[in-house]
């Protein structure tokens, strides 16, 4: 089957002249859409009261994720809570580092990051074991995330402030194009929570990560692109790969 259109289940690049994706599709002359198949809906303060963690009562933050960031500050304003300034804050990659300067002065701080996986920011937490910990994180979370917490010792409480929920796609053609591509595991339930019916036929289907994996194999999907991999470690790489596998065999 030739690949002539793609729908990328995440929001247009901000610089969409300079996206890996914008030179795919002008290379292989394909059309590729953008479309947020989830929203993020932060969870509201008096919910969080109920949980009765104390912002104050932990000594560093572990943010996963910009929403992480931009809800923990979001609670701690509605609370009214004053953020110390010798708050450590350990981050999933540095770009999500830098992000924190939306609310905070970055050079007075002690902020820390990993290099986009988990375990790259374990390394560094293992060596700031005398820290009490607290993870803010969505309603459906990576449970990897907090096993290996546990299993190397640390101490920490997770804070669930915001939840991912399926976005309305009543106005998206899903058949119309032929290849459908997923980063989590939300993204493939939004599919079907959205078309309750879907069969995939001949779309084809590109997967980033093992967890999106399973869960689009659990509901039934056949996955024709896996991404990351040794030889293609961006979706972008993953999905040329396989357009160019197609064009062989014609």
């Amino acid at each position: 089957m030739k690949i002539k259109n793609i729908l990328v289940s995440q929001p247009a690049p901000a610089d969409l002249a300079k996206s890996p994706y914008t030179k795919l599709a002008e290379k292989y002359k394909l059309e590729v859409d953008y479309r947020k198949f989830i929203k993020i809906e932060g969870i509201p303060t008096k919910d969080f009261r109920q949980a009765r963690i104390n912002l104050l009562d932990y000594s560093a933050v572990i943010f996963t994720s910009r929403q992480a960031v931009d809800h923990y500050f979001r609670i701690a304003k509605d609370m009214r809570v004053s953020i110390p300034d010798d708050m450590k804050y350990f981050c999933i990659s540095e770009s999500t580092a830098f992000y924190l300067q939306k609310y905070i002065q970055f050079r007075k701080r002690k902020i820390f990051h990993g290099k986009l996986v988990f375990k790259d920011l374990m390394d560094v937490i293992k060596k700031h074991r005398d820290e009490k910990y607290l993870l803010p994180c969505s309603e459906i979370h990576k449970p990897d995330i907090p096993d290996m917490l546990t299993q190397n010792k640390i101490e920490f409480d997770k804070a669930i402030i915001y939840r991912t929920l399926a976005s309305d796609l009543s106005k998206v053609d899903i058949a119309s194009y032929d290849m459908l591509v997923f980063f989590s595991p939300s993204g493939v339930k939004s599919l079907f929570k959205n078309f309750p019916e879907y069969e995939q036929g001949e779309t084809q289907i590109a997967i980033f990560g093992a967890t999106t994996s399973k869960i689009a194999t659990d509901l039934g999907l056949e996955i024709n692109v896996q991404a990351p991999t040794k030889k293609s470690p961006s979706m972008t790489m993953a999905i040329e790969e396989f357009v160019k596998e197609q064009k062989k065999r014609k």
